[in-house]
């Protein structure tokens, strides 16, 4: 009999990691979690990404520290202010450098050292906040990049990057998270926590969760310190 497949499943904590790793449980993958503690100002994200990592039964979870504050560059991991005004346009001061190139190319180092040949990140281009590295685009590149740059790759044996969200809008992202039967109260999005260790309410992503379960017409279990809108 055949073991089930494993795969490399990137887990920030937030909503869409966690349906992306639900998506891999469904699929019949066995899950090893990667997430990166890179220094963020909203590093409460990490404990949320250790409760979905348990809630998807993953084999292993691995947090790896890399201090991208180091570099700055970004709302995220500098002295810059998250931005509270609603989602604009552009590509927003949250934006951290290249950091789905590098949690990827992370993921694909532990894929190949593990024997998985398939790789999960929740990035979708349809409701986000205009970064470029969520894009298709993007996705398609980094998996030629990953046959070029890998023993397994240029030995006729290639590695998948799996997006299960990436054509979904976050009310589709809620409905699957009630699909999947998954408790999506205990993953994390906001960017600037408020005090207490609850969401602001007001920062892009916060803005985008609420959205979405609005218009899914699911519940939102978040609690915010102001009401997202």
């Amino acid at each position: 009999m055949t073991s089930s497949p494993l795969a490399v499943v990137l887990v920030s904590g937030g909503l869409d990691s966690m349906i992306s790793a639900a998506h891999a449980r469904e699929a019949g993958y066995r899950v090893l979690a990667l997430s990166i503690d890179y220094n963020q100002r909203h590093r409460v994200e990490l404990a949320a990404a250790r409760r979905v990592a348990a809630a998807v039964g993953a084999e292993r979870h691995i947090v790896l520290p890399m201090d991208l504050s180091a570099f700055g560059g970004s709302a995220l991991t500098d002295d810059i202010d998250v931005p509270k005004t609603g989602v604009g346009e552009g590509i927003p001061v949250t934006y951290v450098p290249a950091r789905n190139t590098i949690f990827l190319s992370l993921a694909l180092g532990w894929a190949e050292a593990a024997g998985a040949r398939d790789l999960f990140i929740g990035v979708n281009a349809l409701d986000y906040s205009g970064y470029p590295d969520c894009r298709p685009e993007f996705i398609a590149a980094f998996e030629g990049l990953a046959e070029l740059a890998t023993k397994a790759g240029v030995e006729g044996d290639p590695f998948r990057i799996r997006a299960p969200l990436q054509n979904m809008t976050k009310a589709d992202i809620v409905r699957e998270g009630q699909r999947l039967g998954v408790d999506m109260g205990i993953s994390w999005s906001c960017y600037d926590p408020a005090p207490g260790g609850v969401h602001c309410g007001q920062c892009d992503s916060c803005r985008l969760r609420h959205k979405g379960f609005e218009e899914a017409g699911v519940p939102d279990p978040t609690v915010y310190a102001t009401d997202a809108a």
